[in-house]
């Protein structure tokens, strides 16, 4: 039976809104600052172009294939299971390292620096025990947390503006063409929720026309969200903010607006949570669909007859992400997780490219600059992140390689 179509255009923006302007927001610009320099806002520029990309081709393979999985069942269809693996295993990789990402994020606005790294590893505990009892985040809330985030930003908005002329900052650091390229990688993170809206072709009235439309409004108000907060934390504390674990709430303080700055943190905080406890779900949902098909093993496509949920595979990726936390650092974490995302947004570009006729809703050269602008990216962050994500595709590649064997 076929999802109601009960989602107009403001609906569709909303939950764009609210998948983009999260915690990644909060969480970036002291690393993005720190390679990209005086260039942030091209860099930004530059992020968005890619994602805007990215997210027609989700939405033109979305209309075709109205299923569970995203670009994992789209490559599937469009190219073969070996595309589709490698999507599904670059989703599954590159979110995993968003999580750790959102945990730290939430650590380092709720709590003092020496409990950092405990309170991060409770908060992944505690929400993969809430979607063990099938408790998940609905549209609801999503609109609740956009909300919250706004409040908190345009906080920092005003705080920053109100106290840029008198401010003095350290000036940032002269830009380079591939630090910006890096900072662009970096800050791909950030928009990393966009094609949200792609995925919700079964439940949007009229979903040629409001997809598109909802795509472009979300996307544009995340790039002036995007665009005044890097401004605040630039005019306010320049380089400053390079070292800085919560630049966001640090702008607040400088201004003077102390009495705000709980407002921030508990935005920053939020949000943090809102979007860790939505990865978990849709990296269990992933890991369920690709357990089914073998990609990875079928131990982990079991689902608990209670509360209807993938209860191993929530475990184990819990497991995995309290381990990231303990080992990695916050800019690394957004790094491997922007190369998992950028080479599964490839996929997706090739295989929206591929599509002919009436399944054709974009013209071709949009996949062209988005699967140019992922392989520029991901080969222009950090080399740990890089060298750390190609390994991991690695592995991923000779385990399916040996399944196959086996099976054959």
């Amino acid at each position: 039976m076929p999802l109601a179509r009960r989602l107009n255009l403001v609906d569709a923006v909303a939950i764009g809104l609210g998948s983009m302007i999260g915690a990644g927001v909060f969480a970036v610009w002291a690393p993005a600052l720190g390679v990209a320099g005086s260039g942030i806002l091209i860099a930004l520029a530059v992020a968005a172009v890619v994602a805007f990309c990215n997210a027609t081709s989700s939405a033109q393979l979305a209309a075709v294939h109205p299923v569970a999985g995203g670009t994992y069942a789209y490559a599937r269809a469009e190219i073969g299971p070996w595309s589709g693996f490698i999507a599904g295993w670059c989703f599954v990789i590159g979110k995993i390292a968003s999580c750790a990402a959102m945990a730290m994020t939430f650590a380092a606005y709720a709590a003092p620096e020496a409990w950092r790294t405990p309170v991060a590893v409770i908060a992944v505990a505690a929400l993969v025990a809430v979607n063990c009892f099938g408790v998940t985040r609905t549209a609801l809330v999503t609109r609740i947390l956009v909300v919250v985030s706004l409040i908190g930003l345009a906080v920092v908005v005003s705080a920053g503006f109100t106290a840029a002329p008198s401010a003095t900052p350290a000036p940032l650091p002269d830009a380079t063409a591939y630090g910006i390229l890096q900072g662009a990688g970096l800050l791909f993170f950030a928009f990393a929720g966009y094609a949200r809206i792609a995925t919700m072709g079964e439940e949007v009235v009229d979903p040629a026309r409001t997809i598109p439309r909802a795509i472009v409004l979300a996307l544009s108000g995340a790039v002036v969200v995007y665009v005044l907060v890097a401004g605040a934390v630039i005019l306010t504390l320049g380089s400053d903010a390079i070292g800085s674990a919560h630049p966001v709430s640090d702008v607040v303080a400088v201004a003077g607006w102390t009495w705000l700055e709980p407002v921030v943190r508990l935005a920053a905080a939020t949000a943090s949570l809102g979007a860790l406890l939505a990865l978990l779900t849709g990296i269990g949902r992933t890991t369920l669909a690709m357990g089914r098909e073998g990609d990875l093993p079928r131990f982990l496509a079991r689902i608990d007859e209670r509360w209807q949920v993938p209860r191993r595979a929530e475990i184990v990726i819990g497991l995995i992400v309290i381990g990231i936390v303990l080992i990695a650092d916050l800019r690394n974490a957004i790094g491997f997780s922007s190369f998992g995302v950028l080479l599964y947004y490839l996929i997706a570009n090739a295989a929206a490219y591929r599509q002919t006729g009436a399944a054709r809703r974009y013209p071709r050269f949009l996949q062209i600059v988005g699967a140019l602008g992922c392989l520029l990216l991901a080969n222009t962050l950090p080399p740990i992140a890089s060298l750390v994500g190609f390994a991991v595709v690695l592995i991923g590649v000779g385990y399916r390689m040996l399944r196959v064997r086996v099976t054959r």
